[in-house]
């Protein structure tokens, strides 16, 4: 099954596949509102120190990982040790809990570009207007299936033709709209002292939950320990240097992350001052706030909100998109590489799975609202089993795995196949020791704080 197995056609297309897939809402819509609510730039430090060393970590280990068997999560492990069969289980479980969400929160893009395109920008605007229609038991499933479709499109077509072509188009477009948009916010008046928020860290904010909120940041934003890295690894070619893509991927989701909270930040502070009650506005921050400042976005007498709010939204879709298909396609490899189904078929049966569970979560917020697991309403349960439980511990026994049984040198081959690996030895130390710590204080903390053993 190797032998037939897709592969990219081009480092560069490796590299805008797998930065599309770490760019996505998770850079767009949760990582601003989390920068806003823990403190602008001490969680900026915080998350930038965390991505260039478990972040780094974490994610050359899966590309190599991938690489080296040709196989997806729930299979690579087996191969590389059968002790450590059950971790690729637990990693493959992940995408399939994420990607029904996720979708979700994609179809509720698609009402928001439409609402902006069909010139509804005023009613977007009020308070009501995204509460009213996430409440809906009919419409944001009919957006959410449009989502779903569209994603199992490309990846039906497959890997050079289908994941990589998008990704290809999408990233380069997503860039120039996100560095024009930016631009545009942080030249707003008062938008400065959002910036200073933003950029500037402030001590005083540190505390425990900034790099909690920054930890499970850095998983969700660049797709570590779900399996994605391992599977788009699989399809890397052995020529490919893997150290620089795996740098230039970080680069790349670092960058339009930063931006992101450069759009979005700055705006609150000039449409709200930067009140602690805008700032703490959490998930609804991106779909609540953002459209009240696009309403009074004008340049002299011209109002020019519509647009600009149509350009951000279908920037936010084409980041949504390229994440939700290597959620889509990862768990698409792993039918295929476990049960050896068609990619068609897997597609096709992965998609109607989505299609039931995501309509399930998004009547959670309706007429399922009454539906709580531990507190927490459908979404939101969604997200702290995957993000907060179920990814530390994909990691702590990846770590365990390759560090202490395996071994590091196995990476370190697959990594110099084409080239150099100057970081070795702080790799091994962070691998066994410092990211396996570091991930289970976070681990306890995470579940003793959702149980309400502990209070912050």
């Amino acid at each position: 099954m190797n032998n037939s197995r897709d592969t990219f056609s081009s480092r560069l297309g490796f590299v805008f596949a797998a930065a599309g897939s770490a760019v996505g809402l998770g850079n767009l819509w949760r990582f601003p509102y989390l920068a806003a609510k823990y403190g602008g730039g001490i969680f900026i430090l915080v998350y930038l120190l965390l991505a260039v060393t478990l972040g780094f970590t974490l994610m050359i280990t899966e590309i190599a990982i991938g690489r080296k068997t040709g196989l997806s999560a729930i299979e690579a492990f087996k191969k590389l040790d059968k002790r450590f069969g059950f971790v690729g289980n637990l990693a493959s479980i992940v995408p399939f809990i994420i990607v029904p969400y996720y979708c979700v929160i994609g179809g509720w893009v698609i009402k928001y570009i439409i609402a902006f395109v069909t010139g509804q920008t005023s009613a977007a605007a009020q308070d009501t207007y995204f509460t009213g229609f996430i409440t809906q038991p009919v419409e944001p499933i009919i957006w959410f299936a449009v989502f779903v479709l569209l994603t199992s499109v490309v990846v039906i077509i497959g890997v050079q033709k289908g994941i990589e072509k998008a990704s290809s188009l999408l990233m380069p477009l997503l860039v120039v709209l996100i560095v024009v948009i930016s631009i545009f916010c942080i030249t707003r008046p008062g938008a400065m002292e959002g910036v200073k928020y933003y950029l500037l860290p402030d001590f005083s904010n540190f505390s425990v939950t900034t790099v909690l909120a920054a930890m499970g940041q850095l998983f969700y934003s660049m797709s570590l320990a779900m399996g994605i890295m391992i599977t788009y690894g699989s399809y890397m070619k052995k020529e490919d240097n893997l150290r620089t893509s795996v740098r230039q991927i970080e680069i790349f989701d670092s960058a339009i992350a930063l931006l992101a909270g450069l759009m979005i930040v700055p705006s609150v502070f000039v449409f709200s001052g930067g009140s602690e009650e805008a700032l703490n506005k959490g998930p609804s921050l991106m779909f609540v706030t953002l459209p009240k400042i696009f309403e009074n976005m004008s340049i002299g007498s011209i109002h020019i909100g519509t647009v600009v709010g149509a350009g951000f939204f279908i920037l936010v879709l084409f980041a949504a998109v390229t994440s939700s298909i290597s959620l889509l396609e990862t768990c698409v490899s792993i039918l295929c590489d476990k049960v050896h189904w068609s990619r068609k078929k897997s597609t096709l049966i992965v998609t109607a799975y989505i299609l039931i569970i995501g309509a399930v979560i998004s009547l959670g917020f309706g007429p399922l609202d009454f539906i709580q697991i531990l507190g927490l309403g459908l979404l939101d349960f969604f997200d702290f089993i995957s993000n907060s439980v179920l990814m530390p511990i994909v990691a702590i026994f990846t770590c365990i795995c390759i560090g202490f049984f395996v071994k590091p040198k196995v990476i370190y081959d697959e990594v110099e196949l084409n080239g150099s690996f100057k970081e070795k030895k702080f790799y091994t130390v962070m691998l066994k020791y410092i990211a396996p710590i570091c991930l289970i204080l976070i681990l306890i903390f995470a579940v003793s704080e959702a149980m309400g053993w502990i209070t912050v």
